[in-house]
């Protein structure tokens, strides 16, 4: 299986500012959330994570023991120019339009649908490996990652179109869960959160 882990919270998580390519640091409570994460980790026996560095400290603190390999694939979107802004330099309609129509991009970033493609792109090569980590019930892949990735993996997981996902909430420090019934990708678990 496939546990997908959104970084603990960070600074500007705490201030409700767009999170995208800026690399913030951990809050004290995303580095608790990382460490309350480590019951749930049984038998991850490799971990990857997005470049960044909330997403490699968040990896860090949950699974110490297994060095993350870097996967540019799980990065998160860019927002472009708007990064590190209030969410209120972006309208509700203009919010709207980006979750329905996955290929416009806000201030001159990334579009959700470039981010589809790269995280479906990754699930469908561990899709079509039977040996991957995503074809072992007992045995798993980590992959800690940001809220558009795992919205992305999940959308993927379910067979269902982008807009859906974006009907979903997904927390700091949140485990999802991919498998498979046999060739058919499984959405186990979404947004779990230790101690709720």
């Amino acid at each position: 299986m496939i546990f997908l882990i959104r970084h603990g919270q960070t600074t500007t998580n705490a201030q409700g500012l767009l999170v995208g390519r800026s690399d913030p640091p951990l809050t004290a409570r995303g580095r608790q959330q990382a460490l309350d994460l480590r019951p749930w980790l049984a038998g991850v026996e490799e971990v990857w994570s997005s470049p960044l560095h909330r997403a490699r400290e968040t990896a860090a603190l949950a699974m110490p023991d297994l060095p993350a390999r870097e996967c540019s694939a799980v990065i998160e979107v860019d927002y472009g120019v708007l990064d590190g802004s209030p969410l209120s330099v972006v309208s509700a309609e203009e919010w709207r339009r980006f979750e329905a129509d996955h290929e416009i991009a806000i201030g001159g970033g990334e579009s959700l649908a470039a981010v589809d493609r790269r995280v479906h792109a990754l699930l469908d090569e561990l899709l079509g490996e039977r040996a991957s980590l995503l074809h072992q019930p007992d045995r798993h892949l980590a992959i800690v990652s940001h809220v558009s990735p795992i919205k992305s993996a999940a959308i993927w997981a379910l067979g269902a179109p982008g807009g859906t996902v974006w009907r979903t909430r997904l927390d700091n420090g949140s485990l999802t869960v991919i498998g498979t019934r046999g060739t058919v990708p499984s959405l186990v678990r979404f947004n779990a959160v230790p101690g709720r």
